[in-house]
């Protein structure tokens, strides 16, 4: 029996979103690292007044590209400049569909000249290699999937993040000394506890730091060795809870959805993928709903990615990203709530939402979250607003509820909460506004 296709699971269900539309959707968790290690708020502390550690092996897939046509497959399917792109550094990928809209999200590391690794959610990978496999290029693919779709056996590379800002601190007792210097996004091959790995300069949580890649066969030696080095540093354990409140901060909007479901020219696409694939299974909810899935849609001016487009190559969804002109429908912003307020809606403690939410001004729809989480004793929004409301200090209301999708209408009166936030930057996170996000052109 042949396995259904994105497609025939469309065709079933009547529509995107009466396929996708699932409210109240269990939010997600990471596998294999501990919900808590020393509890979530002292977690999400650490990498703001000591150093943290990030176990990031388990929970993102790996798409290994190598051969003499790696660079033109790269640049047919992508956005992104490749000249110049050093051995060594990392970019961050930014493939559109025809109508100019994000397939996903990914980072892309030059590991050679012929070979790179893409790390993140399957979509972004899933473009590149139906390409590549449908295409006229002499490349070799290798899918290292996550933890989520293996049947127990261990990935092949492993990764761990350092941040705070007693992160170099740690990194100088670990390695014996500093790093070789590199930019920002830039890596270099060294060796912790006599063993090769890749100390790649990055600052995830909104904060100075490294993410080291190795060989998984070395997980528990780099474990312990940066552990050991840490002690003296205060360092902190970041477990799935914290860990998947970072992007509220640093202005990341996590597996933004594919643009994938619609286009007529996509239809092959949709049929070369699996009905149980990322884009067949990930859930939409929230109080907003819309019948048409492409409002759901976002585009890389939204999300912040200008610096990372490049118009050299003549890539898919070249003149479609080109006529928007750069121009974003929507900004990206911070809402802050009010600590008693935000209390009475989300409740005291831990709170992650990663449901697409109303915002609106005078009773009309001006915007959406994306992310909802308690830091610390803050409960945080990142939107995407109307410009007639993006300034810092406007004031805009959080429409909080799960809408029961295509069975009701879109304005249907509901009865849901209300909570007044406060408009502020995105990044909120002043490293991650004024730093990181320039220096990886994002």
């Amino acid at each position: 029996m042949s396995v259904p296709t994105l497609q025939d699971a469309i065709d079933s269900a009547g529509s995107p979103m009466h396929l996708l539309w699932k409210p109240s959707a269990a939010p997600w968790t990471g596998p294999r690292v501990p919900a808590e290690f020393s509890g979530w708020a002292e977690e999400q502390a650490a990498w703001h007044r000591s150093v943290a550690l990030f176990d990031l092996s388990f929970h993102m897939s790996d798409l290994f590209i190598e051969g003499a046509d790696a660079v033109r497959l790269l640049g047919d399917v992508s956005a992104n400049r490749y000249e110049p792109f050093a051995v060594g550094q990392a970019k961050q990928f930014v493939p559109v569909g025809p109508g100019g809209r994000i397939i996903g999200d990914g980072i892309l590391l030059r590991t050679g000249e012929e070979s790179f690794v893409l790390t993140g959610p399957r979509p972004a990978q899933n473009w590149v290699q139906y390409h590549a496999e449908t295409g006229d290029y002499r490349v070799r693919l290798e899918t290292d999937p996550d933890m989520g779709r293996r049947d127990g056996e261990d990935p092949r590379l492993c990764r761990f993040q350092l941040q705070g800002p007693r992160a170099l601190e740690v990194v100088d007792r670990a390695f014996g000394g500093p790093l070789p210097a590199v930019k920002f996004f830039h890596s270099s091959e060294v060796e912790l506890d006599g063993r090769p790995i890749r100390a790649l300069r990055h600052g995830m949580a909104g904060a100075a730091g490294y993410e080291f890649i190795g060989d998984f066969a070395d997980y528990d030696r780099f474990k312990s060795a940066l552990l050991a080095a840490g002690r003296e540093s205060a360092l902190v354990q970041v477990g799935a809870l914290a860990y998947s409140t970072t992007p509220v901060e640093s202005g990341w909007i996590a597996s933004p959805q594919p643009a994938i479901y619609l286009d007529e020219d996509l239809e092959d696409y949709r049929r070369w993928l699996s009905a149980f694939s990322f884009e067949g299974q990930r859930p939409i909810h929230g109080s907003w709903y819309s019948d048409d899935i492409e409002d759901y849609y976002l585009s890389p001016w939204e999300l912040g990615y200008a610096r990372s487009i490049s118009f050299d190559n003549d890539f898919i969804g070249r003149d479609a990203l080109r006529a928007d002109g750069g121009d974003a429908r929507r900004v990206k912003v911070t809402l802050e709530f009010d600590p008693t307020e935000s209390r009475a809606v989300f409740g005291d403690g831990f709170f992650n939402d990663r449901g697409i939410h109303r915002v609106e001004s005078d009773g009309r729809l001006v915007g959406v979250t994306h992310h909802i989480s308690a830091i610390g004793d803050k409960h945080l929004g990142l939107a995407l607003v109307d410009a007639s409301v993006s300034r810092p200090g406007s004031r805009v209301e959080l429409v909080w509820g799960e809408h029961p999708g295509p069975d009701a209408s879109p304005d249907a009166a509901l009865g849901f909460a209300r909570l007044v936030g406060t408009v502020q930057t995105s990044p909120y996170d002043e490293y991650a506004r004024t730093t990181y996000r320039s220096a990886i052109g994002a």
